[in-house]
């Protein structure tokens, strides 16, 4: 099968990548990545020359350039990876939000339908169903919690969910849905919570926290995450949504002090800042749905998987300095 993966040379999409073209010598791989700020060839520059993979630069909000890579390739299966994800992004400017999140993710639909896209798999985030008090240990995301939004991030992939499900219903279009809890793991880029502490106390930097660092998140590694996808994408059930948690709850400031205290850095570094607007308390993802029907398991626990990706991010420092300089934004020579 001929795959195209956008979003690929983001943080989720790149790993992806790594595992599936591993794993699959038989099918064949289009990464399409608009390289933005976030998206960078370096994540996946080791991948050039294999057989079953190529790169290709376009933008899902293209819609003349996207009717044409999917008239060329005939794609049997697209995996939706591309997103504006960063929350306070979305909060500083919602309009990019709305048009990557929503209208790309129309455009990619509209040329499944036309070119017969045997499935179309959109990547969400349990983001779109708002947060659960803190309080409330026993109560959790599934399936068929309501979305209830709180950021122009949460609204635009919460909307894109919708259009996903309205062109099931609608076109026939054969759709899956998978929403994840927070990402950790190689290659993501430093806005977010684990790596932005890592880079910070690299540099003996103050790390910012908000408000008071009691925000709980559930935490799942990038590698099986995208084993729950691939999952799906292969075995899910046409027209149903997937939850994919790692049943690793943590506040905010438990994350930030373990990261300090395997660095051996100071918790002197932590600085408490002006809340976010509108901030989530608390995540915490039902996936037995998933692995009920699909035997899908998680392989990392928490502790392993946050030390190793400390290990990675300590290991790597050429390309944390490549995002830092901006050098990252020249590694694609095509």
């Amino acid at each position: 099968m001929k795959f195209l993966i956008t979003g690929g040379a983001g943080f989720i999409g790149s790993n992806y990548l790594h595992y599936v073209t591993d794993k699959y010598n038989d099918d064949y791989f289009v990464c399409l990545d608009a390289l933005t700020y976030a998206g960078n060839y370096n994540n996946i520059k080791d991948l050039e020359g294999k057989d079953n993979y190529k790169f290709v630069k376009g933008d899902i909000t293209d819609r003349a350039f996207i009717d044409k890579l999917f008239c060329d390739e005939k794609f049997d299966v697209v995996i939706n990876f591309a997103a504006e994800s960063h929350v306070d992004n979305s909060i500083k400017n919602p309009e990019i939000f709305l048009v990557t999140n929503i209208i790309g993710t129309e455009i990619l639909m509209d040329a499944s339908l036309k070119y017969n896209v045997k499935r179309y798999h959109q990547v969400s985030t349990d983001e779109v169903y708002g947060d659960l008090p803190l309080d409330r240990p026993d109560l959790l995301f599934t399936e068929s919690t309501p979305l209830h939004t709180s950021s122009p991030y949460s609204t635009s992939k919460a909307s894109a969910d919708l259009l996903v499900m309205a062109y099931y219903r609608t076109y026939g279009l054969p759709v899956t849905i998978s929403r994840c809890s927070n990402n950790y793991g190689p290659y993501q880029f430093p806005e977010k919570l684990i790596p932005l502490t890592i880079m910070k106390a690299l540099n003996n930097e103050n790390i910012p926290v908000y408000g008071t660092g009691e925000n709980v998140r559930d935490w799942i590694h990038v590698y099986d995450h995208n084993i729950g996808v691939d999952l799906i994408v292969r075995k899910g059930k046409i027209g149903e949504v997937y939850n994919l948690g790692g049943h690793s709850e943590r506040p905010n400031i438990e994350i930030v002090k373990l990261i300090l205290k395997q660095m051996n850095k100071s918790e002197d570094l932590i600085t408490f800042v002006e809340d976010r607007k509108g901030h989530d308390l608390r995540y915490a993802i039902d996936s037995s749905k998933v692995e009920k029907e699909l035997g899908w398991k998680r392989t990392y626990d928490f502790e392993r998987g946050i030390k190793e990706t400390i290990d990675w991010y300590l290991n790597n420092k050429e390309w944390i300095n490549d995002i830092k300089s901006g050098r990252y934004k020249e590694s694609y020579k095509g």
